[in-house]
Formats: structure tokens, C-alpha cells, sequence
């Protein structure tokens, strides 16, 4: 089975139609969204009407902590910068698809596959991954072989031996990883709609099942068009500047 793993999409359909349209030249079998639909961008009517497509057509969807703020929650932990956005966003969905966004589950389960947005060892927190040892304390929480996360904005890979020894990898675009059996694996594939590595290309990841490989992709879109629909919803200027400089 190919598992597509999208995450962090922000409500950037230029992005988002360029990854999946990708996706599906991959010949995927499956599709996992890792949360994180809406805010920063000015699409996020289309895209929580695509994750619900999506998961209609037997996608798994789980709640990302600004889907989690649509309803309040936990909207004080997120940055100041964030709320004029947000603000924005509430009030342009409908009550439907606050229900949607705000019912989704923190986690899932696919066969030995643990996806969740922001980590596995306390996912209602939202605490981010920032290195090996916060990896190491997600893989030690749960029994899954690979835990897939988003989050972080930016795509890294994770190890953990039988003996406790945690490895850390910066992947290549386009180049397949093989998974080791002897080793647990714990993958953020960056984000689809506001990468923040220096790199403006739409950021997902691949898993091949059945050859148990990872492979990671960058996906070039029309972020100039997607910055200037920011503007032109007037958003805060700063979330157009990250999509053209990616970071």
C-alpha cells in the first residue's frame, strides 16, 4: 500500500491542489491528513471541504491544534501573531465545518502506522518535536512500528534501536529511505502549506508499505498566487512573506 501523508496545509489551496495532484501521479492507495487545515492562508472554506471530501472517500483526518482553536481551544497557547487570522477564519466557515475540524481525533491507527499532528506521547498538548529525545519519548509511548507526525513545518526522520540508541536523518527530496525492521521510525513529512526550511516547495511524504520505504517530496506551486490572496483577503502580510521565502 502507498500511504500519502499530507500535513500542515493552512488553508493554501494553490499548494494543496499541487501536492495531491502529485500524489496521485505516485498511484497512492491511501491518504492520511496529519492536521493543521486552516489559518494563515486565505482558502480555508475550499480546504476543509477538501480533508472532508477526502475522509468521505476513506482518508484519515486528525485535528491539528489550529483546527483545535476554530471553537476556543486552546487558542491562548497560539502565538499573538496568529489571532488576526484566526479571527478571520472563524468567520469564514461555516458551523458544519467547525464540527468537523473541532470532532476530529487527536489520533489513528493504520495497521503499525501511529498518525498524529503534533506527537505521540501527549498529543492534547501539542508539544512540538524538536529533537531526538522528544522522538525517542513519542516512539517509547507507543507500540506502533512508525509514528508520523506534522507539526514542525519542516521534514525529518527518526530512529530508535531494540537497545534504545535514537538516529535523527535530514532527508533528500525524492530519494527513497528503507525503513529497517531492527529500528522504529518517526517521520514528519513538513508541511504542504507553509514549509518553513528555507525551501517554498510544498513539503509531503510517501510510505511504501509493502517495501517498507519513506520517501519524502518536495512539490514546486504558484506560492506568488497564494501569497497575494493572502493580501487580498487582508490578512497579515507576514504569512505571504513566509510562503515566498519558506521559512
Amino acid at each position: 500500500m502507498k500511504l500519502a501523508l499530507l500535513s500542515d496545509l493552512h488553508a493554501n489551496r494553490q499548494a494543496t491542489e499541487a501536492v495531491w495532484a502529485h500524489a496521485q501521479e505516485q498511484g497512492i492507495d491511501q491518504l492520511a491528513l496529519l492536521g493543521d487545515y486552516v489559518d494563515y492562508g486565505a482558502d480555508p472554506v475550499w480546504t476543509v471541504d477538501f480533508v472532508r471530501d477526502q475522509v468521505r472517500q476513506g482518508a484519515i483526518a486528525v485535528r491539528g491544534n489550529h483546527d483545535d482553536a476554530i471553537d476556543g481551544h486552546g487558542s491562548a497557547d497560539l502565538a499573538g501573531h496568529v489571532m488576526p487570522s484566526l479571527d478571520w477564519t472563524r468567520q469564514q466557515l461555516s458551523q458544519d465545518q467547525h464540527v468537523f475540524l473541532t470532532c476530529l481525533p487527536l489520533t489513528a491507527t493504520l495497521g503499525p502506522c501511529l498518525l498524529t499532528h503534533a506527537n505521540a506521547h501527549d498529543p492534547v498538548n501539542w508539544g512540538y518535536i524538536h529533537s531526538r529525545a522528544e522522538a525517542t519519548r513519542s516512539l517509547f509511548s507507543t507500540d506502533q512500528r512508525f509514528v508520523f507526525c506534522g507539526h514542525m513545518h519542516q521534514p525529518c526522520l527518526y530512529n530508535l534501536t531494540a537497545t534504545g540508541k535514537s538516529g535523527e536523518f535530514s532527508p533528500v527530496a525524492g530519494v527513497p529511505i528503507e525503513l529497517s525492521p531492527a529500528r522504529r521510525w518517526l517521520a514528519i513529512p513538513g508541511s504542504v502549506g507553509q514549509p518553513r526550511d528555507g525551501n517554498p516547495a510544498a513539503c509531503y511524504a510517501l510510505f511504501d508499505t509493502d517495501s517498507e520505504t519513506l520517501t519524502f517530496h518536495r512539490v514546486p506551486y504558484d506560492h506568488e498566487e497564494a501569497a497575494r490572496r493572502i493580501i487580498a483577503a487582508g490578512l497579515p502580510a507576514h504569512h505571504a512573506e513566509r510562503l515566498k521565502h519558506g521559512h
